[in-house]
């Protein structure tokens, strides 16, 4: 029996493709001209230029001064995206603070907002109020810039699904449904929002999201993504693809367990990751009062802080030896609190991995664990969700009323 076959695209159909296909092209290079551009996707230079001018009218590129070759012909005119209309909205909602940024199509952080929010002994309808309420300050700032919110993205705690998050133990919070609490209360601030997409994921997936979208040109597309706050958050990149698993749970690395005999976990367990490596497990253990003072007793020489910072990068270096065995990435990304301790952290966590890592590339001096990138956190990563949806359909999220 003959397979049924998938129907054809009508014309209409072909044209919104090929208005998404030049508009990421121009996108991911940041600016290009009308014959980079058919060079690079295969088209007919009539072909982009139709597809160009459309794209003008509706707002998604702008034309920007000449380029030239340096070969025979006319130069030619400079397309970038625009840096006015759809934009993309990201919260993050972290235990003890809410971020909202603004990113504009050129990927620019355009507006940004943070509050510092001890979210522990609150409840839960307080804080997606809160978040809602950062959120629309931040939208009122975007107005002022002529960008217009496309969606909104929730960079969440926990275990997240369907948007809800079903589990995060560092807030306490199960079965929070908080795609619907963050929309009613962003909709009650500002009822001109009222059906705005809503999208949600775990915070560490999120900033995974951004490092491989906003970090340095040439980084690695197969890597490990550490994310150190309260907790330690997790989340695998293969190929460009976030892995997110059967239930979209993939990545919780913080609760590994490196010591069966070690401590009581919030989950449940005993000896997890993050009660070694956590920013409160390690602030606890070292005596600190926060990251910068921990900073400078380790500065200091301080044997307490600099104790606790190698027991940490020992526990790190354990955990991940066991999933770099697993999925053999490229390198290992270390986010939230974990750049500025480097210094401290590496050296025992790059000894357990060149130790326990069967590959044997995974030497201190292979250089395979590094940084995130400071523009990548889990709410640039939120509202790059976002952009990536206008990319793949301008004529969605177009705001100019052009057809």
């Amino acid at each position: 029996m003959n397979q049924p076959t998938e129907p054809k695209a009508d014309k209409s159909g072909v044209r919104r493709h090929n208005l998404s296909l030049v508009l990421r092209t121009v996108h991911d290079a940041g600016e290009s001209t009308r014959a980079a551009v058919a060079a690079r996707v295969g088209l007919t230079r009539p072909a982009v230029s139709s597809l160009v001018e459309q794209l003008l009218a509706l707002g998604l590129l702008v034309e920007s001064g000449k380029t030239f070759s340096g070969q025979a012909g006319r130069p030619g005119t400079v397309l970038k995206p625009a840096d006015t209309g759809p934009a993309g909205l990201g919260v993050e909602i972290s235990v003890d603070y809410v971020t909202a940024c603004v990113v504009d199509l050129t990927g620019t952080d355009r507006v940004r907002r943070t509050e510092r929010l001890d979210h522990h002994a609150t409840g839960v309808p307080e804080v997606l109020a809160r978040a809602a309420r950062v959120a629309a300050e931040a939208l009122d700032a975007a107005a002022e810039r002529r960008l217009v919110p496309a969606g909104a993205g929730l960079a969440l705690p926990g275990l997240v699904s369907g948007g809800t998050v079903r589990q995060a133990p560092n807030l306490g919070w199960h079965g929070v449904e908080a795609e619907r609490l963050f929309g009613e209360a962003l909709t009650a601030l500002r009822p001109a929002v009222r059906g705005l997409p809503l999208t949600s994921d775990n915070e560490a997936h999120m900033a995974a999201l951004a490092e491989l979208w906003s970090g340095p040109p040439g980084g690695p597309r197969t890597f490990l993504h550490l994310t150190g706050e309260t907790g330690v958050g997790g989340a695998i990149v293969v190929h460009g693809e976030l892995l997110r698993g059967a239930h979209g749970f993939a990545g919780e690395i913080g609760h590994l367990t490196v010591d069966a005999a070690g401590p009581r976990c919030r989950c449940g367990a005993h000896g997890c990751l993050e009660q070694y490596a956590g920013q409160t497990a390690l602030l606890a253990a070292a005596g600190a009062s926060g990251v910068q003072d921990l900073t400078d007793r380790a500065r200091a020489g301080e044997a307490r802080a600099l104790a606790a910072l190698a027991e940490a990068g020992r526990m790190l270096g354990r955990a991940l030896a066991g999933a770099v065995n697993l999925l053999d990435p490229e390198a290992v990304v270390l986010g939230g609190i974990y750049p500025r301790l480097m210094t401290w952290l590496v050296p025992a966590l790059s000894a357990e991995l060149s130790t326990r890592a069967v590959s044997g590339l995974w030497t201190p001096e292979a250089g395979r664990v590094r940084p995130a990138s400071t523009a990548a956190d889990a709410s640039r990563g939120a509202a790059g969700l976002v952009l990536h949806d206008v990319l793949a359909d301008p004529l969605a999220y177009a705001t100019n009323p052009v057809a």
